[in-house]
């Protein structure tokens, strides 16, 4: 699962450079014959070999190629980045930052999209990912994979405090297939599924405290995606289905709450609330950020109208809340957003 950081990780860089200085000062000292390491490179001053932009929803994007060869033409590469974009913007209703660039560092021999990584604020761009992409990743794989969608989420959310990363990685893990299913990419059935068999990987274990004091990987970024899906419910659950947690994160983007910006947890949360007219994210954190919480996923289910069979999954619209879920995953009524062609 890709990693996010934001602000921090610049500091880190900047401290990783002093401590290598000094290392290097001490060893010419107390050495003869030194000589000098290679300059450690941040992301976002790797080579650069090629590069093309496309704009969404009046954001301009620019993809950056690293060296190395890549077996797939660069129109599908950039077909398949244009549309997370895509879904981005259509769940957010615009694309969170004005401006964005996404480094592929080719990997070679390959044979998957492999990992990504996205920063706030650096290299002169309000969000930069860099994402390792295999020399000979299939296109049929290229086009299923979520990790673009994922990392290009983490760019409408304010940096956190590392105690507060699973709120970043769990609004990844929760949004990134509801904006795939409203821009067309996926079909409800195939999200509810996953959510079904993963959710509960998000449960406490023996030992683990609340969400900010618990830093696994279950409880980071599916712990973060149980937080989100019940509030997405019970947001809905308050409002009479008028309103959800998209509503909350679009308010949290107008509002100037994007990846280079460095908001505590709660400022988000309020803002995201009045968005909603609810108490319910500021709620939700004061129940689950110090003490374990387990979710009651099968009510929850239960309620929704998601029912596991050996085939899968079906849905129940006689549910009490089957509504809610339907009105997660439709289309919103801004409607699709596509981004523009890629030029040179």
């Amino acid at each position: 699962m890709p990693a996010r950081r934001g602000t921090l990780t610049r500091r880190g860089w900047i401290l990783a450079a002093c401590v290598a200085a000094v290392l290097l000062l001490t060893r010419s000292f107390a050495q003869s014959g030194w000589q000098p390491r290679e300059r450690r490179v941040p992301p976002w001053d790797a080579a650069v070999a090629s590069t093309q932009s496309f704009e969404v929803a009046g954001a301009t994007i620019q993809v950056d190629f690293g060296p190395g060869p890549i077996d797939l033409p660069l129109p599908d590469v950039m077909h398949w980045i244009e549309t997370a974009a895509s879904s981005v913007a259509t769940y957010y209703g615009r694309f969170p930052v004005p401006r964005d660039r996404i480094l592929i560092e080719p990997a070679p021999e390959a044979s998957t999209v492999m990992q990504g990584t996205t920063w706030g604020g650096v290299g002169g761009f309000p969000a930069f990912t860099r994402m390792r992409f295999g020399q000979h990743t299939p296109v049929d794989e290229m086009n299923q994979d979520w990790m673009m969608t994922h990392e290009l989420v983490h760019t409408a959310f304010p940096s956190q405090e590392d105690e507060h990363h699973w709120i970043e990685e769990g609004l990844a893990t929760y949004v990134e297939p509801i904006a795939r299913v409203q821009n067309g990419q996926l079909r409800p059935e195939k999200i509810w599924g996953d959510m079904l068999r993963d959710m509960p990987k998000g449960n406490p274990q023996p030992g683990d405290q609340g969400l900010d004091r618990t830093r696994t990987w279950g409880r980071t970024y599916w712990g973060g995606a149980q937080f989100c899906l019940l509030a997405d419910v019970t947001i809905r659950e308050q409002t009479n289905n008028r309103r959800g947690l998209q509503d909350a994160l679009r308010a949290i983007v107008a509002a100037g709450g994007t990846i280079d910006q460095e908001w505590p947890i709660r400022k988000a949360f309020r803002v995201g609330d009045e968005g909603t007219g609810t108490q319910v994210l500021e709620d939700l954190y004061d129940q689950m950020a110090d003490a374990p919480v387990t979710v009651d996923l099968q009510g929850l289910w239960k309620k929704l109208g998601v029912a596991r069979t050996e085939d899968g999954i079906r849905f129940d619209n006689t549910a009490p809340e089957a509504a809610i879920r339907m009105a997660i995953t439709r289309t919103p009524a801004s409607g699709r957003i596509q981004a523009s062609g890629s030029q040179n």
